[in-house]
């Protein structure tokens, strides 16, 4: 049974959606002024994983993510360049579509922009100005917070003692300090639709609520984001919503957590501020080959590396995480080759493979029901590679192997991993270029890594780990493996029961 943890109320709860065997979700998506960042890949990510699961386990999915296409910062970011906000817009929802597509996010099944949705964002703005939840300061409107009791129960904040969030603008003229525009007054060159109030644009957070009301009802089961929405943003989503239609507006709210580059805060002042495109570009060096089978390879690795986070932990994005997990990858693949390899012996491995598959998929299973636990489920496909290595080397059956082979991509599939059917089994070049405590870090790892073996001492060790594999300890054959690999040394176990390594 899954559980989510819901925002909401600060527990994990039984997922009941409205409506059985469906599944309505909406994600806040991007405000299209600048390049996607390595935060906006890990939401893209963990809600697509989401999703993923969901559909894996039977629902039928509606997942709304949209764009903010009319915003503050997109006028700023116009005036700057001197070029029409319009075009601005064009380009980076451009851009995004071209980042999600090298990440192999799936398209959600709606995605929506604000400026395509006036006629419901003016409705919602009447219908709260009717029941006396907003109101009009000549050429603006406000939603009126104290006219909504609950305020501040998802962000868990106390309204004598907020702070206004970014977005929230300073202005005498506002009943309450916290009171937010649902409706901005036209200023002259700025973009702005006719209204009963006259000419203007809507505010940031009624927007959101507009659009998912419109495509998921009045009241829908998931909504998700970042955890920096938590305020204002979805807390003013909420009042709005609540006081438009006196019904609650999502029932589960599910954030993301912080991304760190090298465990400080990622910032464009410190210089951390990474673009998904510019990992691309910077990864592609990592590998040979066509720039499109790059792209497949660096996202896995990304994504990979990601997942390995709870999504509700804060992460630190660092070259040498990638580093590991690529490597790790490496590993996974390797195994893939050789279960694919027809040579050996023809054994009887079905005997031995499904007990292991069966617990696998129950073990996989139990750890996505658990508030979709991918560091778990990712452990779980390192044990069964593990296992399946073990068995690999002692003699399997053509028809275990594919069995494998196939849990591994189907269940695989459930996290966007496993999916490539060609995988280039090289080293890194070189480390990518750091500076200050990442740069001695990396520099430690080099050190004790696979450079400071030799190729005899390398090739001494697999001697002893045949050795005790014919034993049958496999305690220590495992115990060198993992030496080996926590060194640089990628070993692959072939059918005959011979060994070939690689750094």
């Amino acid at each position: 049974m899954l559980k989510i943890h819901n925002t909401l109320t600060g527990r994990k709860e039984l997922f009941e959606p409205l409506v059985s065997g469906t599944v309505r979700m909406y994600v806040c998506g991007v405000t299209v002024y600048d390049e996607c960042h390595i935060g906006h890949a890990r939401s893209a990510f963990v809600f697509d994983v989401v999703r993923r699961y969901l559909e894996h386990s039977g629902f039928s999915v509606t997942f709304v993510k949209n764009f903010t296409d009319v915003d503050d910062k997109i006028i700023k970011r116009a005036n700057e360049l001197g070029k029409p906000w319009q075009e601005i817009t064009a380009t980076y929802i451009d851009a995004y579509y071209r980042d999600m597509g090298r990440l192999g996010i799936k398209p959600a099944t709606v995605e929506p922009k604000a400026t395509e949705h006036m006629a419901e964002i003016i409705g919602l703005v009447q219908v709260l100005l009717t029941k006396g939840a907003a109101y009009q300061v000549n050429g603006d409107v406000y939603f009126q917070v104290e006219r909504y009791g609950s305020y501040g129960r998802l962000s868990k904040r106390k309204l004598d003692d907020m702070q206004a969030g970014a977005r929230v603008e300073v202005d005498e003229r506002k009943r309450h300090p916290m009171d937010f525009a649902l409706w901005k007054g036209a200023k002259s060159g700025e973009p702005a639709w006719p209204s009963p109030w006259g000419p203007g644009r809507p505010g940031w957070h009624i927007e959101c609520s507009a659009m998912s009301m419109k495509h998921l009802g009045e009241t829908f089961d998931i909504h998700g984001g970042g955890a920096d929405l938590i305020f204002p943003h979805h807390e003013n989503e909420i009042a709005q919503s609540c006081a438009a239609t006196g019904k609650e507006f999502a029932r589960y709210w599910l954030h993301n957590g912080f991304v760190q580059i090298n465990q400080e805060k990622m910032s464009k002042s410190l210089g951390n501020f990474f673009t998904i495109r510019e990992i691309f570009e910077k990864w592609r060096g990592h590998w040979s080959g066509e720039s499109f089978q790059n792209d497949l390879l660096t996202a896995e690795v990304l994504r990979y590396f990601l997942l390995a986070t709870h999504y509700r932990s804060p992460l630190d994005f660092s070259d040498i995480g990638l580093e590991e997990a690529r490597n790790t990858l490496n590993g996974f693949y390797g195994l893939f080759q050789r279960l694919e390899e027809s040579a050996g012996k023809e054994e009887q491995g079905d005997v031995r493979i499904q007990p292991l598959l069966e617990r696998f998929g129950d073990v996989f299973g139990q750890a996505m029901d658990d508030d979709f636990n991918t560091p778990v489920a990712i452990a779980e496909f390192q044990r069964l590679r593990s296992e399946v290595n073990k068995l690999l080397g002692i003699g399997l059956s053509r028809s275990a192997r594919v069995d494998a082979l196939g849990a591994f991509r189907r269940f695989g599939e459930v996290l966007g991993l496993f999916q490539l059917k060609k995988w280039q089994f090289n080293v890194c070049l070189k480390p990518v270029p750091m500076t200050g405590e990442a740069h001695l870090r990396a520099e430690a790892v080099i050190v004790r890594g696979s450079q400071a073996l030799t190729d005899e001492e390398i090739e001494r060790q697999l001697a002893d780990r045949l050795e005790a594999r014919k034993r049958k300890d496999f305690a220590k054959a495992d115990a060198i493996r993992e030496a080996l690999e926590e060194r640089g040394i990628i070993i692959e176990d072939r059918p005959d029961g011979t060994s070939r390594w690689k750094r």
